[in-house]
């Protein structure tokens, strides 16, 4: 399904030379999918940073970031946007940048929609300055129209542990409150040992509409891919504006992406790996987006949403 020349995306994220996290996971999809992507890296580093050598590479300053949008700015091209995506913000002062940017972006085109993807961590490890988390809480989440946390970003972000889907509802009304029309969260760990939950809320139409998505586990639980956030986030934008808001439809067609894209991912690991024989280095984990794009272009629902 193709995208419409109206559909613009400024895409704030991290940039790997080699691998796929941040703007290389999200612009490729987007993309193919049809949909045109400005890009502003926060970073360039030459890989992610769970790589056993470590990675170099530059930081961009929250002056640079806003030298950078000026330029957009002065020759009248930060009209043409109708979607704002931001991912990894490795610092306080350049995620406030970027409210400063949501605010002049929607001083032109008041439909602008803000889908925030808060990357702060997972698995209960925080991996930014807690003193990004206040900024995102209290100035950013109030200011996005789509949200896309993980489990451990909405525990963060709510104060609240979730341990029961009643939990996961109420942190959905929460983000709410706060303003934020739909809450999408890509897997949760309150599925069976096999199988994961995700959830999408949303309040965007005059109804409330609630689903959740069973999700078969892949990689017998040894696998942990990097960049699927990412990817998730760049997907329901997407599908949301192609669907023209249909949430249960964004989700399904996001997931099956998402699992096709981690069936290829497997498929090219050894299988000495894949039995737990041999550690996984990072780069096995890379995601295969490319060797993907035909389940990005038409992706094949096989889980479907069910209404709560």
């Amino acid at each position: 399904m193709a995208g419409t020349i109206s559909n613009r995306v400024l895409s704030i994220q991290s940039h790997v030379v080699h691998g796929h996290v941040g703007n290389k996971s999200a612009v490729f999809p987007l993309q193919v999918l049809g949909i045109e992507v400005d890009q502003i890296n926060s970073v360039q580093f030459s890989n992610h940073t769970g790589y056993a050598n470590g990675f170099k590479g530059q930081v961009l300053n929250e002056k640079e970031l806003s030298d950078v949008y000026s330029g957009l700015v002065d020759n009248d091209l930060h009209k043409l946007y109708t979607h704002l995506l931001t991912g990894y913000v490795g610092n306080p002062t350049f995620l406030r940048e970027i409210a400063n940017i949501i605010k002049s972006l929607r001083s032109v085109n008041k439909k602008l929609i803000y889908v925030c993807d808060p990357v702060m961590g997972d698995d209960g490890v925080m991996y930014v300055p807690k003193e990004l988390l206040p900024i995102y809480r209290d100035e950013i989440v109030p200011l996005a129209d789509i949200i896309t946390p993980n489990q451990y970003e909405v525990e963060l972000l709510t104060g609240k542990p979730i341990k029961s889907e009643k939990d996961v509802w109420e942190a959905m009304q929460w983000f709410h409150e706060k303003g934020v029309d739909t809450v999408a969260i890509s897997s949760s760990e309150l599925g069976t040992k096999d199988t994961l939950l995700a959830y999408v809320s949303s309040r965007a139409s005059s109804k409330s509409e609630q689903y959740r998505l069973a999700i078969p586990k892949q990689g017998n639980n040894i696998i942990r891919f990097t960049g699927t956030g990412d990817l998730f986030a760049s997907l329901f934008l997407a599908h949301s504006a192609l669907t023209n808001f249909n949430i249960a439809a964004s989700l399904e067609r996001s997931i099956a992406t998402l699992q096709a894209v981690i069936t290829k991912t497997l498929s090219c690991i050894p299988e000495q790996v894949l039995l737990g024989k041999v550690p996984v280095t990072s780069q096995q984990r890379e995601l295969k987006l490319i060797q993907s794009k035909a389940d990005i272009e038409q992706p094949k629902i096989t889980l479907k949403c069910e209404k709560v």
